[in-house]
């Protein structure tokens, strides 16, 4: 099915550049210095320098050494005169004591996690120390290192027999699953280890080159065995997502680069290959409700879980009745899952993917300026770009992702017939025109484009409420700007609003214990109507690691943040709607309340506290 809309969207684009209306350099940041910016500057630098040296996350001699560091940070931060600061001042402020009272307790939090995992990984205070000796420069002993090696190996194989004569009785799984995460950060390190000293010293290589070898093949077979004897799961690499990398606070299990995991050696780490319609690689783990609140303060959301959870279920009833109107639209009276069934197989056919991709981002950037609802500079028009997705991306990145660069997901000659079929109705004329915007202008790609250029040094606060909450709030205001024309651009804008409140119901409930992987996919199949391939893929992501626990729900609440303020500053005549989406734009990617405050000129005290109760039921009332 093609664009109608495309040659007129087109013609529209390229007389913008042939104009001459693509400046020679981009826009740059003329705001005031903030009087924290070289604090936050010099502290982000110094924090690259610690994590580089300290590079072992297992090492409690890191923690010990980054906490110093961080209460030094907030001594010197206490220094400053709070009342005597610049609006922006006082807002970096807050900012900055947040991150550090975060990353404190991230510290605490994944020393625990490590702790319930440390009697599968007795063997790894030997390793850490070893690592340790290396960082501090101590001279080798090659003997005394051959022999620590072998007795390394026989404490792997002993932790083996234990774990085997435990089965079943002992550690949960997701215990188990961290321990195999564990195992291969240590290999990692160890392997590091190893290679410094290993053909540099011929002394060393001659003593320790084959203890090595079998401290490490000890360990590749100890993570096989809770793989696969234990956890149940066919050991291979798992499908990596190296095109995309999550928009907000960097690394960690636990947000804000405070998990256990990592170490920055490479992980050796082996996993369960995705295979199509198979779930069981997925196992993931959660963290628990003390730990969801401690990162929910971080993003300063003045909500417990449970209150996202109900919020979510109130957004989805509202949508389940607009997609009821939308289905009586088309004849289908409220059978919405006859209406979306017949969406779906309104795709483009094989290798018109890409041509509908530009057609609709270009159809989004006419519908937004000639509503002058945001400033687009030139260059971010011209300089987006487009990739077609891997069949092994697809596995975990069902549907395609954005920025600067759009990654196109869709059939590819490899796949079998199902998977051709559920990729092109997952990736349908409706579904894609209801979230190219987001992914590229004024989504991701804007957002991007502009941080580059304002307060740059805000990135160290960068959180997905703003990030993904930035281009889901355009979904919800553009609903409102009439941006669906049909039935059928209704029940796709609908599908991911749906999709969003699933992610917040899931994935909190997944962190709480009260939902399995598995009861997580059937809810994306039965009550937003994916496909279940595609479901599987959207929980596999979801729980692989890479993203924090409040990654997929920040979402349509860092949405209904934006859409909350935009109501507050908008509707009351403060500001108009492009004044208010640049203003946005222009502060980084902070957590919300603080574009509030900034957006308001709110007074701030030293010992603010989050407060901010966005979500009230006028969000769900169909008002929009």
């Amino acid at each position: 099915m093609r664009n109608r809309t495309s040659r007129p969207v087109v013609a529209f684009a390229v007389a913008a550049l042939v104009a001459g209306h693509v400046p020679l350099r981009a826009q740059t940041d003329d705001s005031p210095a903030s009087e924290l910016r070289g604090t936050i500057e010099r502290f982000d630098a110094d924090h690259g320098s610690l994590r580089r040296s300290y590079r072992l996350e297992l090492s409690p001699v890191r923690d010990e050494r980054l906490q110093r560091f961080y209460a030094q940070a907030l001594r010197d931060l206490e220094r400053f005169e709070f009342d005597a600061l610049s609006h922006d001042g006082q807002v970096d402020y807050l900012l900055f004591k947040n991150h550090l009272d975060h990353e404190i307790r991230q510290i605490e939090i994944g020393a625990k996690a490590r702790a319930e995992a440390a009697p599968l990984v007795p063997f790894a205070p030997a390793i850490v120390e070893l690592v340790e000796a290396r960082r501090t420069m101590e001279p080798i002993d090659a003997a005394g290192a051959a022999e620590r090696l072998t007795e390394l190996e026989k404490e792997i194989q002993s932790a083996r027999r234990a774990a085997g004569e435990d089965r079943g009785r002992g550690a949960k799984k997701t215990v188990v699953h961290r321990a195999v995460g564990l195992i291969g950060d240590l290999r990692g390190a160890l392997r590091g280890w190893f290679s410094f000293y290993d053909g540099y010293d011929p002394v060393f290589s001659w003593w320790a080159a084959e203890p090595y070898k079998a401290a490490d093949k000890a360990l590749e077979d100890y993570s096989s065995f809770l793989n696969e004897r234990v956890l149940g799961l066919k050991e291979e690499s798992p499908p990596s997502e190296t095109s995309e990398a999550p928009r907000g606070r960097p690394g960690g299990r636990f947000g804000s680069g405070g998990g256990f995991g990592g170490g920055g050696f490479g992980r050796s780490r082996p996993g369960a290959t995705a295979r199509p319609g198979d779930a069981s690689d997925i196992v993931g783990d959660p963290i628990g409700r003390d730990a969801l609140l401690a990162a929910l303060r971080a993003e300063m959301v003045p909500y417990g879980p449970e209150e996202l959870v109900e919020i979510a279920e109130k957004e989805l009833a509202w949508c389940e009745s607009e997609m009821k109107k939308a289905s009586r639209d088309l004849g289908m009276g409220d059978d919405w899952r006859k209406a979306l069934e017949h969406v779906k197989t309104l795709h483009v056919e094989p290798g018109k993917q890409p041509e509908l991709i530009r057609d609709l981002a270009l159809e989004a950037i006419e519908f937004l300026e000639a509503r002058d609802l945001v400033t687009i500079p030139a260059l971010a028009k011209e300089t987006w770009r487009m990739e077609m997705m891997s069949p092994e991306r697809q596995l975990v990145n069902p549907f395609f992702t954005g920025g600067e660069t759009i990654s196109v997901s869709f059939p590819t000659s490899t796949m079998s017939h199902e998977q051709k079929l559920m990729s092109m109705r997952g990736n349908n004329v409706h579904f894609s025109r209801a979230t190219v915007h987001h992914e590229l202008i004024p989504g991701h790609h804007l957002q991007g484009f502009m941080t580059s250029r304002y307060k740059t040094y805000r990135s160290l606060f960068s959180t997905p409420f703003w990030g993904e909450g930035w281009a889901l709030y355009w979904e919800l205001f553009l609903w409102d700007q009439g941006f669906a024309k049909s039935p059928e651009n209704r029940i796709g804008m609908l599908f991911w609003r749906m999709h969003r409140c699933a992610r917040i119901i899931f994935s909190l409930g997944f962190h709480l214990e009260k939902t399995t992987p598995e009861e997580c996919i059937d809810l994306l199949v039965n009550r937003v109507g994916h496909e279940r391939e595609n479901a599987t893929a959207e929980v596999r992501r979801s729980f692989a690691g890479s993203y924090g626990p409040l990654y997929q729900a920040a979402y349509l609440l860092g949405g209904l943040q934006f859409y909350s303020l935009g109501r507050e500053v908008v509707d009351s005549g403060k500001m108009t709607h492009r004044a208010f989406h640049d203003a946005i734009l222009r502060e980084n990617r902070i957590p919300v309340e603080m574009v509030r405050a900034t957006v308001l000129k709110q007074k701030l005290s030293r010992d603010f506290q989050t407060s901010w109760r966005f979500y009230d039921d006028r969000a769900g009332d169909g008002g929009r």
